[in-house]
């Protein structure tokens, strides 16, 4: 009967104690997990605070202004680099990018477009704002692919960067056709 309460009492701790390492080892792999799933919310082009400006903004037409921004910043510093006097030594790693990111800031606003007709939302002021901004970026662009000092560095995402921003035209002029004005309420005589 003794042997039989330690054995059972041994068994227990050998029960428990395989309850335990279970616990910690899926705690473990849990964690991770969700660690990963926060950080893919996140683009990987945005800094922290831009991604929280993004994440704040509510209308989409605030989060087309955002992007377009972000991507105004990205192609100011796109030629800052350039005109460096002290380049890096991954040059050809920040100057693609850049351009990287720029594009996709712009991919991101002309997305805001479709939400906001799924959303059925006004947003023709930032439409005028996107329109007169990437119709810039347009001529900055095409002023670069024209060439320079280390143009084949960059060749290839420059040319993705023009075809992106002339999407981007594109769907901004076909959402401010689309977009019928605001019926006008007269006041009653």
């Amino acid at each position: 009967m003794l042997r039989r309460m330690v054995m059972r009492r041994f068994s227990m701790r050998a029960m428990t104690a395989a309850v335990l390492v279970c616990a910690v080892v899926s705690a473990g792999s849990f964690v991770p997990r969700v660690h990963a799933t926060a950080q893919e919310t996140r683009k990987d082009y945005l800094t922290q605070a831009e991604s929280d400006k993004i994440r704040d903004a509510y209308e989409p037409g605030d989060k087309l202004k955002l992007f377009i921004g972000f991507a105004e910043d990205r192609l100011k510093k796109f030629q800052y680099e350039l005109t460096r006097k002290n380049p890096e030594g991954r040059r050809s790693e920040i100057l693609n990018g850049l351009l990287n990111a720029y594009q996709s800031c712009v991919d991101d606003a002309a997305d805001q477009i479709s939400v906001a007709r799924e959303k059925q939302v006004d947003i023709r002021p930032a439409l005028k704002i996107m329109d007169a901004k990437t119709k810039d970026f347009m001529t900055q662009l095409q002023k670069l692919h024209e060439g320079g000092p280390e143009y084949d560095l960059y060749k290839e995402t420059l040319d993705d960067a023009l075809e992106g921003t002339q999407d981007a035209i594109n769907d901004v002029t076909a959402a401010q056709k689309e977009l019928t004005p605001v019926p006008v309420r007269r006041k009653p005589n």
